[in-house]
């Protein structure tokens, strides 16, 4: 099965990628790796939630935004390299957690592009990580992800 046939089994459409907030690349690949700057939880050209998590946004739907940041990780990946058959495997995630004073269920938040990633890849998606506090991100998003994937 095709990684295209997965996305279809999961009901995931790849969006645009969103166009950068500043002067970088959405994605660089050297030898046989991809980094993917951090891409923050848009649908439609919209943030799908907007502010802290532990105040404004509720761990739950946090994990939901960083399951949409994921899937834009993935357009990413898709415009760079052509198709997700040419990822090898995701090698490190490092997610952003946007966290109201004494919040620190950032590894449940992040977990939502974790799962993502396995759904789609399988064994091949499962990678080191860090989960990290943050006090604002762009935007006013509650979180951003970001990663390093093999390529083949």
């Amino acid at each position: 099965m095709t990684r295209a046939d997965r996305l279809k089994e999961l009901g995931i459409d790849l969006p645009d990628v969103a166009s950068p907030l500043g002067s970088y690349k959405p994605a660089s690949v050297t030898g046989s790796l991809i980094f993917v700057s951090g891409q923050l939880p848009l649908s439609g050209g919209k943030l799908v939630f907007e502010g802290k998590v532990g105040v404004d946004v509720s761990p739950e739907d946090a994990a939901r935004a960083a399951r949409q940041s994921a899937i834009n990780v993935l357009a990413v990946m898709k415009k760079e390299l052509g198709a997700l058959d040419n990822v090898k495997k995701i090698v490190k995630v490092t997610g952003y957690v946007a966290s109201a004073p004494g919040f620190t269920g950032q590894a449940g938040v992040i977990n939502g592009a974790s799962n993502l990633f396995f759904d789609v890849f399988g064994e091949e998606g499962r990678h080191a990580r860090a989960a990290v506090g943050v006090s604002e991100l762009p935007l006013n998003a509650p979180v951003e992800v970001e990663i390093v994937a093999e390529i083949i």
